[in-house]
């Protein structure tokens, strides 16, 4: 982590790749592009990528953004004015990868859709992220990761069954979407080192997102089965659950095997019930979940979350107290993992942020400067990618076309 040094020696070292993204999706799935060595620029509109609102601010800081915008080139320019759509096309046909999550239609609108750029790029690879596609008869609507969750039936098992569905509190169809998207373009620069070809890669949030559902599919086409939330615990499966500890805290233990429930029930005193006929076979100790997790309740209750951890796991059970983002911070395994990274910034000294994942043995990734400024490497990029001088990038600033980061209004 030197500061901003481009040097990346990562397995995307080499690759160029564009960003037109905005909010999570697209920016998560190029933040991984970037960990792993790609030269990535992304470009702003003059007010920035909504992401730098919607986070924690600390001195002026958008703390999210300094993290998803980290190891990339920050270019700001109005896509309205015509010198800086020419600009972004010039990008665009340097590239490698380009990365976009507009409605669908938007870049063809723009003159920059996939068969115009392919003509002088033929080996350029299109990552679109959409909502829901870019065809079919929704392909127009607006699509969030939230509103994709809620049709592709997440939402629907999510929670507890007596209540509403609720809503995990992360941008997961996003980052899962990001994830995919990435994915396919590893694919497509695979394929291209075969054929010489570029092609496009359709992500829609919905899809991602129904992905999760895979299991319950065969399930309802043959048996007719409409899956339910399950709240904390397994549906046919005990014990795998969230059982409550001393002092409103909570431990995870998922011990439903034969072999890791006998070890369990001798952990907690309680050999008796791995003995006892109705617990005696994992359908067995399903169809009597209700009644077996109380008599595990009965024993975590009365002792701290940690204490039991601890106990369960040196006797071989899996199991977890529900970690808070202090106990994570305070965690020997997250820094020995370096998962937790202090990572250079220009204004606050430094900034934790989370670290790799995965780990790659020979080439792995680095995060080698935070997410700066709205504008920061604008002339830069003009001028090292493109070729621009001095006075041709001071008259495009003056034109309001470019934003520098010495006139941005965020950080």
């Amino acid at each position: 982590m030197a500061g901003d040094d481009r040097t990346a020696g990562g397995p995307l070292t080499g690759i160029k790749v564009v960003e037109f993204g905005s909010t999570v999706a697209a920016p998560f799935c190029c933040r991984l592009l970037a960990d792993f060595g790609a030269e990535v620029i992304k470009i702003e509109p003059p007010e920035g990528d909504t992401l730098r609102w919607i986070g924690p601010r600390y001195e002026g800081v958008d703390l999210y953004a300094s993290s998803v915008l980290r190891n990339k080139r920050l270019v700001a320019m109005d896509l309205k004015h015509p010198e800086a759509l020419e600009l972004a096309r010039k990008l665009m046909q340097r590239a490698d990868i380009v990365v976009e999550n507009f409605r669908p239609g938007t870049m063809e609108r723009l003159g920059l859709g996939y068969a115009e750029l392919s003509k002088v790029n033929p080996g350029l690879v299109l990552v679109r992220i959409s909502g829901f596609g870019q065809t079919g008869p929704y392909h127009e609507r607006a699509g969030y990761g939230v509103v994709a969750e809620a049709m592709a039936g997440v939402r629907h098992m999510t929670g507890d069954p007596d209540r509403p569905p609720a809503r995990v509190a992360l941008a997961m169809t996003d980052q899962l979407t990001a994830v995919y998207a990435a994915f396919g373009a590893m694919m497509a620069l695979r394929q291209r080192d075969i054929t010489g070809r570029g092609q496009v890669i359709d992500a829609a949030l919905y899809e991602c997102a129904f992905s999760l559902m895979e299991q319950y599919v065969p399930a309802y086409d043959k048996a007719g089965i409409v899956p339910m939330r399950a709240g904390s615990g397994l549906p046919t499966a005990a014990p795998n659950n969230l059982y409550p500890a001393a002092a409103g805290s909570y431990v995870h233990i998922a011990a439903n095997g034969d072999a890791v429930f006998f070890r369990l029930m001798r952990a907690i005193g309680r050999s008796d019930l791995a003995e006892a006929q109705r617990y005696r076979t994992a359908a067995d100790r399903g169809a009597n979940k209700d009644q077996l997790d109380g008599e595990i309740a009965e024993w975590t209750r009365a002792r701290p979350a940690k204490e039991i951890e601890d106990y369960l796991v040196a006797a071989g059970v899996p199991a977890s107290r529900v970690f808070t983002m202090e106990d994570i911070f305070a965690d020997a395994h997250y820094r020995a993992r370096d998962m937790l990274l202090k990572v250079p910034h220009p204004k606050l000294g430094q900034v934790m942020q989370a670290g790799i994942a995965p780990k790659l043995s020979e080439n792995p990734g680095e995060v080698r400067w935070a997410g700066g400024r709205l504008g920061e490497h604008t002339a830069a990029v003009l001028s090292e990618v493109l070729g621009l001088d001095a006075a041709t990038i001071a008259g495009l600033q003056s034109q309001k076309a470019i934003i520098c980061a010495d006139e941005a209004a965020v950080a």
